[in-house]
Formats: structure tokens, sequence, C-alpha cells
């Protein structure tokens, strides 16, 4: 028998992103008013949506974290995180252009800060690492203790057997 490196990597891939998506929502969800400031600091929605967006926000990001954490439907749950996280780039990258100094709020909090060009490059960079993950459970979304059938691999594979003629 021999290890599978794929799948041990696609296992710790899900992990990881389960983490960030169920403690980012966690965050968000335990403190609502908050999270209505941060969606608010963004100024991109009109103000008949950034309650709802904010209410929305951290039970999808739960949701996902969940379907992640047991291993139900990987890849689809892989593609609606790397949609997430290339919006929230792109929220990122257009609060960064447009000279507002805020905290993003990712993990709470949220709203008017003193940040520079740094802190945005740094949860530019944060959001790319994360969108790797994703990147690498759409192409191998199969991994160990996962419950899904289309996401369970196994750690190892019978050695070949020599074929004699």
């Amino acid at each position: 028998m021999r290890l599978v490196w794929k799948p041990v990597v696609s296992l710790f891939a899900r992990l990881g992103l389960a983490a960030v998506w169920l403690t980012s929502g966690g965050v968000k969800l335990a403190d609502p008013t908050q999270t209505v400031v941060a969606v608010r600091a963004y100024l991109l929605l009109p103000e008949g949506l950034v309650r709802p967006v904010a209410a929305v926000m951290p039970m999808l990001e739960i949701a996902l974290g969940l379907l992640l954490l047991i291993g139900l439907a990987v890849r689809a749950t892989a593609v609606a995180s790397a949609a997430m996280l290339l919006v929230l780039i792109g929220v990122i990258a257009s609060v960064w252009a447009r000279g507002l100094s805020i905290d993003c709020g990712c993990f709470g909090g949220g709203g008017a800060a003193d940040v520079d060009d740094w802190d945005y490059v740094r949860e530019i960079a944060r959001d790319v690492g994360f969108l790797a993950l994703a990147a690498w459970l759409i192409v191998f979304p199969r991994g160990p203790l996962a419950l899904g059938p289309g996401s369970r691999a196994t750690l190892s594979v019978p050695a070949q057997q020599e074929v004699t003629q």
C-alpha cells in the first residue's frame, strides 16, 4: 500500500477553508450590528440592501463552512467559495482604489479605520491564499473523512500487482 498525497492535501484544504468560513460567519453572526456597519462602510450598496446583505452573508459563510467540514458537495462548495472570495477581493480592491480607509470586517469589526496600502495588500493576499484552497478543491475535491459520495477518497491504494503472461 502506498500513501496517496492528493487526498491528504484535499482534506487539509477542505478543513482549512471550512475553518475560515465558520470563523468569519460565526463572528459576524455574533455581532450583527457591527456586520451592518462593516457592509455599509464599503459604500457599494444602496441603504436598502445593507441590512439584508449583512444578515445573509454570515449564514452563507457558515453554510459553506459546514458543507466543507462534513465533506458534502465539496466541488460545488469550493466553486461557491471561490466566487465569494473573488467578490470579496473585488470589493476590497474597490475600497482601496477609491481611497477609503476601512477595516474590511472579514473576521469581525469593520467600518472606518486607520489603514494604509499594506493593510489592503495583506487582506487581498490572504484572500488569494483562501482562493488557492478553493481552487485546489475544485480540481481535487476527493479527500478522506468526507460524507459525500463524490467527495470521499481513501488514503491508500493497493500496490500494483505484476501481470504474468
